[in-house]
């Protein structure tokens, strides 16, 4: 999952809202008696969270988040890959800027809009990080419709906007 937030001090802050919420809420859901949340009942919330945001490339950032940096910018195999195999516990990515950056990942299956985004372009690049084929832990393209689907989790500016673009897609 691939969160596109507002304010990178709403993660990042000692007050970070959105890191806040999500703890909670991930702490909430784990104890639900349903077969997902099973798996997670003793699962830390914060060992499943990643960030990254390249505005604070600072020496104090970087050393501070250093593994998550290297992690979701540098290390995409061990980020795909199950923990038995030497991979990843994260799966959720909080970001303000991975599109400056041009990270790509292709197993994105959903993206959750915590920014007010105005500019097309840019809604279309957000959507974009989510419709890529996805890949096995072989490093092979999937082609399986069951597999590739992205859920986008949007704010009320999406909504014209996607409607849209179903549309273009289906033409």
């Amino acid at each position: 999952s691939l969160f596109f937030i507002d304010e990178v001090a709403n993660y990042t802050g000692e007050d970070g809202y959105i890191r806040h919420t999500f703890e909670a809420e991930f702490d909430r859901l784990k104890q639900l008696d349903a077969t997902w949340a099973r798996p997670y009942r003793d699962v830390d919330a914060a060992s499943v969270q990643g960030s990254y945001f390249s505005e604070y490339k600072t020496e104090s950032y970087m050393e501070s988040d250093k593994e998550a940096y290297d992690l979701i910018m540098r290390d995409k195999e061990r980020l795909l890959s199950f923990e038995e195999n030497g991979g990843s516990p994260v799966e959720f990515i909080f970001s303000h800027s991975a599109l400056r950056e041009g990270w790509d990942n292709p197993n994105v299956f959903q993206i959750c809009t915590l920014n007010r985004t105005i500019s097309t372009i840019r809604k279309r690049q957000e959507i974009g990080r989510g419709m890529r084929l996805a890949v096995d832990q072989a490093g092979e393209r999937v082609f399986d419709e069951q597999v590739n689907r992205l859920t986008v989790v949007a704010n009320e500016s999406y909504r014209e906007y996607v409607d849209r673009l179903q549309t273009e897609y289906v033409e």
